[in-house]
């Protein structure tokens, strides 16, 4: 049985890392200011960088909403800022935030709920969840799974250095010989591998030994997932120590094809008014504001 994997690197092969790439080919990036069209492999500059996954030019049509009564969306607990555990031990994030935001638009009555990680698609095909806001990657094997909206958010793949390092923006020919750390076993690894063969690539076991290599100056650059990093960057845990340089980079080839909300294979109504809502949640600003709120420093 295929078992869902997230956006999160250097997890167990349960929970592997599928870190996603911009939508560059349909709907680019909206940033503010805007932001060049993305291409793969390369690195563009996104301004503020909130992302916009939606082409203004392909607006769905508003399905027949009211065949729906209700929405039980299931989440889990264990992937903040995304999802995790109140101080009431109910589920809160982002991901819990746009879903409410999404049964606003839809109009309807909502619940979420929490389950394990692993058990969240079993608990869609067993008709106890309508729909799984949970950052599941899109992937062959999800989609064995379940049938999935549009990408609502991809992770970029991003290098941070010490806020005093020299090192402007981040290209192979620009960093030959410079010392970069990354999480074993990870896409982000295998793309430093492919596309940075000058640089002197060092794996740790975990993001924290990674992000410790560059606190203390082992290394001039850390290579891994832009959410994660983007999260650190802003907490206290990095204690104001560094920033992005350079990207955000790309790559769907290593970081494959985004998060969407998964809902019960054939389930068309209820994807279709997800899709619905994320558009015009987006178009009216509410996905921006949620985005910004929760990620001041930007991972794009």
């Amino acid at each position: 049985m295929a078992v869902a994997q997230r956006q999160r690197p250097a997890a167990p092969a349960l929970r592997a890392c599928f870190a996603a790439a911009l939508f560059a080919a349909v709907a680019g990036i909206v940033a503010v200011p805007p932001a060049a069209p993305a291409q793969e492999g390369i690195a563009v500059s996104s301004g503020a960088g909130v992302p916009g996954f939606w082409d203004p030019r392909r607006r769905p049509e508003r399905p027949d909403l009211s065949r729906l009564q209700s929405i039980r969306f299931l989440t889990e607990l264990d992937y903040p800022p995304f999802n995790y555990a109140g101080a009431d031990g109910n589920p809160v994030g982002f991901n819990v935030d746009l879903a409410r935001q999404l049964c606003d638009e839809i109009r309807v009555a909502c619940t979420i709920q929490a389950r394990r990680f692993d058990l969240l698609l079993d608990a869609l095909d067993d008709n106890r969840g309508d729909a799984v806001i949970a950052s599941i990657a899109i992937t062959p094997a999800t989609r064995r799974r379940a049938d999935f909206t549009d990408p609502y958010y991809r992770t970029p793949a991003r290098f941070v250095a010490r806020v005093d390092s020299p090192i402007g923006d981040v290209l192979p020919e620009l960093v030959e010989g410079k010392k970069i750390a990354v999480v074993a076993g990870t896409a982000h690894e295998a793309f430093l591998k492919q596309m940075f063969t000058a640089a002197e690539i060092r794996s740790y076991a975990n993001a924290e030994a990674a992000r410790e290599a560059l606190r203390n100056k082992d290394v001039d650059l850390l290579f891994g997932d832009g959410v994660a990093l983007a999260f650190w960057l802003n907490g206290s845990d990095s204690a104001g120590c560094c920033v992005f340089r350079g990207g955000p980079y790309l790559e769907s080839r290593y970081f494959g094809e985004g998060v969407g909300i998964a809902v019960k294979r054939g389930n068309d109504l209820l994807r279709q008014a997800l899709n619905w809502a994320l558009f015009r949640d987006w178009e009216k600003g509410g996905f921006t504001d949620l985005w910004l709120r929760y990620f001041p420093i930007s991972p794009f």
